[in-house]
């Protein structure tokens, strides 16, 4: 597709969420490589500006940049099925589901892909549920967060309280998870049903194997290894379980699945992120480089996928 049939583009960022910060780099990001490309690409920061001026900027689609709350939950999807924008990545559903932690585990464990056990936490009363099913190290997270907020790695009964409350300040339920021992991995995806596809897996090697807030962004000290050293056939099963698991919760465009492997070499699934950074540090960008695609490339391949996901809707000034 060339640029000349994109029309006047938004990239949304900024927005609301515990993840702005990282948001404005990935928007500001986006928005150069789209301009360098030729795309009349315009920044709307949705933490700063209204649906209404959404409305009347005259996008003809949008490049989602935005992560975590009101970004990537569905929610902005929603606002923009109904304003007719045509918009990059997954639909208001698989938004949704992805963004919930629980229930992407649900629906993971229902077609028998492969996600650590986990508990749902409602109150301190639960605590010694949690550990009585899961034992001990655990990792407790606020389920619908990202970049690592509001995660603590659970090595001793102690220290569960703290980890529980710290969790808590983000989201009403929270989440024990089992602790899976081994290598971090990511797998990023791009497209859609029949055509989608996994990328090279990145390897994640932090220090202390301790992939915080701020080894992901702020620091350097984080190694990334891609593609990751493994063996062909592995190499290609977790790739596929990474597909399997992104087109099970309907995700379209791109996302990011990210994996722990296991010293028996078997791959757990951890999340998916639906409108995965597109900073410095970001993983997406990396993969895509790996398979030979710049990151003006790959802007340019998610922003040529987006559309309307809801039947019936008009999409666009000219259709979309």
């Amino acid at each position: 597709m060339t640029t000349k049939n994109y029309g006047r583009v938004g990239v949304l960022y900024g927005g609301h969420s515990g993840e702005r910060e990282v948001s404005l780099q990935s928007g500001a990001g986006v928005h150069q490589a789209l301009r360098s490309a030729g795309v009349d690409a315009h920044l709307f920061d949705t933490g700063r500006h209204s649906l209404a001026e959404l409305a009347q900027a005259g996008f003809d689609r949008v490049f989602i940049a935005l992560h975590g709350r009101h970004g990537e939950d569905g929610t902005l999807q929603g606002a923009l099925e109904l304003l007719g924008i045509p918009y990059t990545g997954s639909g208001t559903l698989a938004s949704s589901l992805a963004m919930d932690k629980v229930m992407t585990k649900r629906i993971w464990e229902h077609h028998g892909l492969p996600t650590p056990g986990f508990v749902e936490l409602r109150g301190e009363k639960d605590l010694d549920a949690a550990v009585e099913r899961l034992s001990l190290p655990m990792i407790v997270k606020p389920p619908h967060e990202g970049s690592t907020l509001g995660v603590a790695r659970i090595d001793e009964r102690s220290q569960l309280l703290e980890g529980y409350r710290l969790a808590a300040r983000y989201d009403d339920v929270v989440m024990a998870e089992q602790f899976i021992r081994g290598r971090e991995l990511t797998i990023a995806l791009l497209g859609t049903g029949a055509d989608a596809r996994a990328l090279p897996i990145v390897e994640i090697v932090a220090p202390g194997g301790n992939y915080d807030y701020e080894h992901k962004y702020l620091s350097d000290d984080t190694q990334y290894i891609c593609p990751a050293d493994l063996p062909a056939d592995l190499t290609a099963s977790i790739q596929d379980i990474a597909l399997r698991a992104y087109l099970t919760l309907g995700c379209e465009g791109w996302g990011r699945a990210d994996v722990m492997l296991d010293a028996q070499g078997k791959p757990w699934l951890l999340e998916m992120n639906t409108s995965p950074g597109m900073t410095g540090h970001s993983l997406v960008p990396m993969a895509a480089k790996a398979a030979g695609m710049d990151y003006a490339q790959l802007c340019l391949e998610i922003l040529a996928q987006a559309g309307c996901k809801v039947q019936g809707v008009p999409t666009g000034k000219d259709g979309g």
